[in-house]
């Protein structure tokens, strides 16, 4: 795929998959979040209640080629690149881990590939969104 072709994909549309999954699931969805401007550490955290914070894994997840030449070329430090880009998360919903493996076959069988990408942790400190 060219830049070109990369930078003019469309974005993938999650309100269908996400509807879809409520009506057979909303008892299993404890918060939702589209990731757009702000990143990976600033929409999450949203729907989190205080007290609680995110340790969220980055090996659980292939950065997309569009993200890792953004961060190569541009010389953008990890963090920033949280802070400002999804890096390839699109949505996150918030569960129980008994309920994961439900969840994410709904969501497969609405077309969306989904895959464990954190825990809801008690906070500590200030910074309540640690990606690692």
């Amino acid at each position: 795929m060219t830049l070109a072709d990369a930078l003019m994909a469309p974005t993938t549309i999650y309100v269908k998959p996400i509807l879809a999954l409520l009506q057979k699931h909303a008892d299993a969805v404890h918060g939702m979040a589209h990731i757009t401007g702000g990143g990976l550490l600033e929409n999450i955290i949203r729907v989190v209640p205080d007290g609680l914070g995110l340790a969220i894994d980055s090996s659980s997840w292939k950065l997309p080629p569009l993200f890792e030449w953004l961060q190569r070329e541009g010389k953008v430090p990890h963090e920033e690149m949280w802070r400002t880009f999804n890096c390839g998360i699109g949505y996150c919903v918030i569960a129980d881990p008994a309920d994961a493996p439900v969840l994410a076959q709904a969501l497969a069988d609405a077309g969306l590939a989904s895959q464990t990408i954190g825990e809801v942790v008690h906070a500590t400190g200030d910074e309540r969104v640690h990606i690692a």
